[in-house]
């Protein structure tokens, strides 16, 4: 327990920001979630390439904010890039 004021605002403070970036982390798991299901599942193309976008601009605004590292997003983004264009060939034949 903290013993000063100042102490105590700074474990408030950390204590919302640590909900928030779990939060931001748990969205953007469940969005590569999802689009993961809807290649797996071989669902319309519409609804893949929404999913797709909706996971590389979330992944874009957390590496911009610096929530997750920026190599990390850009590794994330390659490998979800790759999936859905291995997915995009595949629907075309």
């Amino acid at each position: 327990m903290p013993l000063h004021k100042s102490a105590e605002k700074r474990l408030r403070q950390s204590e919302k920001r640590n909900a928030r970036n779990r939060a931001r982390k748990k969205e953007l798991k469940v969005l590569v979630k999802t689009m993961q299901k809807l290649i797996e599942a071989s669902a319309a193309k519409p609804e893949v390439e929404t999913a797709y976008r909706s996971v590389v601009q979330k992944l874009d605004r957390l590496g911009v904010k610096r929530y997750i590292h920026a190599n990390k997003a850009s590794r994330k983004k390659s490998q979800i890039t790759r999936d859905f264009n291995t997915y995009m060939q595949s629907a075309q034949q």
